[in-house]
């Protein structure tokens, strides 16, 4: 190690920790991961598994606020919320609609773009050498419209895709069926992204990232993590597990549950849980050739190893609540609906986490005032997909390097205190 070489505890073993621990040691840095569970134990195993780039443009579009009381209120749309919940989901929820305008939703697909916008790529330059290739497949990405009117419903954010470089094929009738026909009749339309990614079992592909680090030097702790200690307003160690550990710097890639600890460094973080849901389908009786966005149910249908998973159901009901049933029941609904005949051997299902930002903009970077911590969550359908850029521009940033794109838009200043 050089003489700039840190010690980094990253706390957090998501993809987006575990990215950062890599692009550490290969700047020369010291790390030790910290996870309460261990790698992958969370979103990171749950989540849809594409590599997205194209979805740079959030869940509050323009029309949200207009729509979102009939679609709370209808089992067949892809938002719900536990209404007990409804009072201390409010304050956060009256700052996200908010957000559900042109010019916000344009300014978070720009800083998007930075982090997301050429995931295979950053993905192929984490993952080579490490083991965890053999689950990172290229594949193109489809959504599916039922013609090219409700496709056109959708300009908006085809219009800023196209801004920031994004093209696509059209596929329509005949040429949808060549391409794949396993879909219903009554899907008509694809547009057909070239250039994006699958990762054939997320659960396994961050816990090989992970062992790969620890091959690398790096220390492994199951624990806590309470508190960040500090000297004079710089970092000295985390307290976890009942023990202090030493560390030069720290970095906050807990996700949902990264409030707590950002509270301590100084940053109040308008952050909430969309609970996501996945469908697996084991041994189905089709797999689509790709995978998928059915844009009438907004779900992704994603080819993995052995099974197919459905994803992309939003509800609102904080950390503690059990799972629902209405979720789930509604993937299997629309699956069958999108692929009339499938069948499959076994089910299973899962519920997880993802860390919502009210700007839907995640906070990377370093804290003001406190020397030698950094934050990185706040990714919200997007955390798979941008965990390694966001992993190599935290690695950069820590070892006096200059990233190069724009780091303001992620700032963690923004919500100082």
């Amino acid at each position: 190690m050089s003489d700039a070489s840190k010690t980094v505890a990253v706390i957090g073993a998501g993809i987006v920790g575990v990215s950062t621990a890599i692009w550490l040691q290969r700047d020369g840095h010291r790390v030790i991961l910290i996870d309460r569970e261990g790698p992958a134990a969370g979103t990171s195993h749950g989540n849809g598994g594409v590599l997205a780039s194209c979805s740079i443009t959030p869940v509050t579009m323009p029309g949200l606020l207009r729509k979102a009381p009939g679609m709370l209120f209808s089992p067949n749309q892809p938002l719900f919320l536990k209404w007990g919940y409804l009072p201390r989901l409010l304050p956060w929820l009256v700052k996200y609609l908010g957000h559900a305008n042109p010019t916000s939703v344009r300014h978070r697909a720009a800083a998007l773009a930075g982090i997301i916008g050429d995931s295979l790529a950053d993905h192929q330059a984490l993952a080579t050498g490490t083991g965890a290739e053999r689950w990172l497949v290229p594949a193109d990405y489809l959504f599916l419209y039922n013609n090219r009117a409700h496709f056109e419903g959708d300009d908006f954010g085809w219009s800023l895709r196209r801004e920031h470089g994004f093209t696509w094929d059209e596929l329509e009738g005949a040429a949808l069926r060549d391409y794949d026909p396993g879909f219903s009749p009554d899907i008509g339309f694809a547009a057909r992204l070239g250039n994006h990614g699958r990762i054939s079992d997320p659960g396994e592909y961050v816990k090989a990232l992970a062992a790969h680090a620890q091959a690398q030097g790096a220390q492994f702790i199951k624990a806590q993590v309470d508190d960040v200690v500090r000297d004079y307003g710089t970092v000295t160690g985390v307290r976890a597990g009942g023990q202090t550990i030493d560390c030069d710097a720290v970095v906050i890639a807990t996700g949902v549950w990264s409030t707590p600890l950002a509270s301590k460094l100084g940053l109040t973080v308008p952050l909430e849980s969309e609970r996501g849901y996945h469908l697996e389908l084991w041994e189905p009786s089709v797999m689509p050739r790709s995978p998928v966005m059915v844009a009438s149910g907004k779900f992704v249908a994603t080819p993995m190893e052995g099974r197919l998973r459905l994803a992309g159901v939003v509800e609102f009901g904080g950390l503690d609540a059990p799972p629902s049933r209405a979720p789930i029941e509604l993937l299997e609904r629309n699956i069958r609906a999108a692929m009339p005949g499938i069948t499959w051997k076994r089910t299973v299902e899962w519920m997880g986490h993802r860390p919502s930002m009210a700007d839907s903009i995640p906070v990377i970077g370093a804290v003001p005032g406190v020397n030698g911590a950094f934050t990185a969550f706040g990714h919200d359908h997007v955390g798979l997909t941008g965990g390694p850029k966001t992993g190599r521009l935290l690695a950069q940033i820590i070892s006096g390097k200059t990233p190069n794109i724009d780091m303001s838009p992620y700032d963690p200043a923004r919500y100082a205190t």
